[in-house]
């Protein structure tokens, strides 16, 4: 039987990831299904378990995907910020979507996305926990309880955790979107994805 929920992993240092985020919500809506929102490091799986250099250091490819990411932004109506970070630690974005998830589902699509927005298109520093509740705060959810989240043994360690996990399934990349154990990597397989949910796979 299909599963009610589509499974999507992403990285908030990938701004593919923000163009998957940004589709993903109204592809599950289509098909009556619901988004589990599965934040990951792709540090830990492209650069410590894969081996590889990060993407934008990798030569040839690094200046492709320079311009690519502006390009495929504007393609899908995204805003690049100029002074946006394409390099910083995600991991308090991470545990507050992670938090969130546990505290009020309903909320999570809405967090992510002001959270990629605030990076990518705003050039928020997301990698300041301050900066991570103040957007909390915007979407509705209780600042107070995200700051005892934040600070707690219990959500630490929890993206590494989730990505851990995702590892351990094949997931490597930022976004792939899982549907009913199929798996789709990249922002440029959602036509896919969504002719697979349509027909039922081939």
């Amino acid at each position: 039987m299909p599963s009610p929920t589509l499974e999507f992993y992403f990285d908030f240092i990938s701004p593919y990831g923000w163009i998957g985020a940004e589709q993903v919500g109204a592809l599950a809506r289509r098909f009556g299904r619901e988004v589990r929102w599965h934040p990951i490091l792709l540090k830990m799986t492209v650069i410590e378990a894969m081996g590889l250099p990060p993407p934008l250091q990798t030569p040839l490819k690094g200046a492709y995907m320079r311009h690519d990411i502006g390009r495929s932004l504007r393609y899908h109506g995204l805003t690049l910020a100029p002074n946006a970070r394409f390099s910083f630690p995600p991991l308090n974005a991470a545990r507050a979507v992670l938090w969130a998830r546990a505290w009020a589902p309903d909320r999570v699509e809405a967090l992510v996305l002001s959270l990629y927005r605030a990076h990518w298109a705003q050039a928020r520093d997301i990698s300041v926990a301050e900066t991570v509740l103040d957007i909390v705060a915007s979407t509705g959810l209780p600042r107070a309880a995200a700051v005892d989240a934040l600070q707690s043994d219990g959500f630490r360690d929890a993206p590494k955790a989730v990505t851990a996990d995702a590892m351990a399934a094949g997931i490597f990349g930022s976004p792939t979107l899982v549907i009913d154990g199929e798996a789709f990597w990249g922002s440029d397989r959602f036509a896919m994805a969504q002719a697979w949910l349509e027909t039922g796979g081939w």
